[in-house]
């Protein structure tokens, strides 16, 4: 009998590489959304395709009720959990979408509320579950609401759910694939690429094919848990660089600077002062985890898909999120780099 499942934001990069995972492993897929971004994802034709709004929560409960799994990337807050509710006794796994920033640091602090080096969270090496999480139910940051979102999930009584933590996610279909730092610099034709805190900062990267297996398994074998979703190992942004340039052909040098960033150069998306690398430990453990493939393996796929969107359109427009999000303003300012490394 074929499974059925139900992807509730099956339109971003992390729902659509669920689809092809699972209707390639013969699942029958429904993909909600709410007809705001074109279903360009052409491999994914066998989908049966919903319109409604997440926040419709009779709707979503009506569609979802039956099936075998329920994907939620669309959760953000506690009051996202009810609908789940609504599903015990009624479906056969529900898999929510977290993020590897709900963990607090050993000193006290947390990604969201860090303001730079000094008080960057402390976190052991390699991160497992069982770290404590944010608890900050009076602060409205992505961080700790999510984190909020997964002890709501947890009280609910006889729900099968599985939360997933993800990383630096990465795939086709990115809205901000941080990886956009080294691709510009092969597209300018500049021969080097400085990198702060001598390129060895990590902060695990989730593959979304490789996300996408988790919730295939998770599917499969219900259960209640949470579970952190990253590449194993983790690359240091030296190795995520190297991929690219790999990729691309292109034979550029990395300039490795001590400490943090002078001025914005050698600032980029994984520029962390301490490490953020979570183990993939308990996934193997209890679902009998494989990666599907490493950042190096999977990356390709995410970079030319990226360079077919700015082909005719500044990468500015093409990717507003992007453009604002990481420091992304000070990534290109050649002359301020030239000027700093004495070219």
């Amino acid at each position: 009998m074929t499974r059925r499942a139900v992807i509730l934001g099956g339109t971003g990069q992390l729902g659509a590489a669920t689809a092809r995972t699972l209707l390639d492993n013969g699942w029958s897929v429904t993909i909600a959304h709410r007809g705001e971004r074109v279903l360009e994802h052409g491999a994914l034709a066998d989908a049966a395709t919903a319109r409604l709004d997440r926040s419709d929560v009779d709707a979503v409960a009506d569609l979802c009720r039956g099936a075998d799994l329920v994907l939620d990337c669309l959760a953000f807050a506690p009051a996202d959990a009810e609908v789940h509710g609504r599903l015990v006794g009624d479906v056969g796994s529900v898999v929510v979408i977290s993020t590897a920033s709900v963990y607090a640091g050993e000193n006290g602090t947390y990604l969201d509320i860090a303001t730079g080096d000094d008080d960057f969270p402390v976190f052991p090496v390699p991160l497992t579950e069982t770290h404590p999480t944010i608890d900050a139910d009076d602060d409205l940051g992505y961080s700790a609401q999510k984190a909020a979102l997964e002890r709501a999930l947890l009280a609910i009584d006889g729900l099968p759910v599985t939360i997933l933590r993800p990383g630096a996610i990465h795939g086709p279909h990115s809205p901000a694939l941080r990886e956009w730092f080294f691709i510009k610099r092969v597209l300018d034709g500049r021969q080097h690429a400085p990198l702060a805190h001598l390129g060895e900062s990590r902060f695990s990267t989730s593959a979304s094919v490789n996300v996408a297996e988790l919730v295939r398994l998770a599917g499969e074998h219900p259960g209640r848990r949470v579970l952190n979703a990253v590449d194993d190992p983790a690359p240091t942004v030296l190795e995520i660089g190297q991929a690219v340039f790999a990729h691309l052909g292109h034979a550029g040098e990395f300039v490795l600077l001590e400490g943090g960033p002078v001025d914005g150069v050698g600032g980029h998306p994984w520029a962390l002062p301490r490490p953020l690398v979570l183990s993939m430990e308990a996934a193997r453990s209890e679902l009998g985890y494989e990666p599907v493939g490493s950042h190096r393996a999977t990356i390709g796929s995410a970079i030319d898909r990226m360079l077919d969107a700015v082909r005719d359109a500044d990468w500015r427009e093409r990717f507003p999120a992007l453009a604002t999000r990481y420091g992304a303003s000070e990534w290109f300012d050649y002359i301020a780099e030239d000027r700093l490394l004495g070219r």
